[in-house]
């Protein structure tokens, strides 16, 4: 086969540091677009960026000339310094070690755009980490509790 074609729909789960609650606006919104800018820059389709204020969800197509570990150290750096910069306030911000990539059928895209798009709804109900259990267990992803969370 002379041409390598790829269509990997990738939906990224990662969270603040202790799961603080940074990102509000003025700056969530300028959070998210920061985050779709480097997934553009590295070439994966950024279709839906949001969360809530202690962590973030990002649907991208996942290019084939660069690793999800690439990805993820571009993102968390990158955006990890360019907020600290925006106000005073935000200088401790860091993100977790960990994060979480769940493979997305691409019959399921529409829904996991909505599901990203209805974080605030979700979390007046749920905890970032009740929802990240449910992902790791719909995923079977086995984990150790111990070593989740930072």
């Amino acid at each position: 086969m002379g041409q390598s074609l790829v269509q990997n729909y990738i939906h990224i789960i990662f969270s603040t540091k202790n799961r603080q609650s940074f990102i509000h606006p003025p700056y969530e919104d300028e959070l998210h677009s920061y985050l779709g800018g480097i997934c553009k820059k590295m070439d994966c389709i950024p279709l839906k960026i949001g969360g809530y204020t202690d962590h973030v969800h990002i649907l991208c197509k996942l290019s084939k000339k660069i690793t999800l570990m690439n990805l993820m150290e571009e993102l968390k750096s990158h955006s990890s310094k360019w907020i600290k910069t925006k106000d005073k306030s935000l200088e401790r911000f860091y993100w977790q070690d960990g994060y979480g990539a769940f493979s997305v059928n691409p019959t399921q895209v529409d829904m996991v755009i909505k599901y990203i798009a209805d974080q605030k709804e979700h979390h007046r109900k749920k905890s970032f980490q009740d929802e990240y259990r449910l992902f790791l267990k719909k995923y079977q992803v086995e984990y150790d509790e111990r070593y989740v969370w930072d």
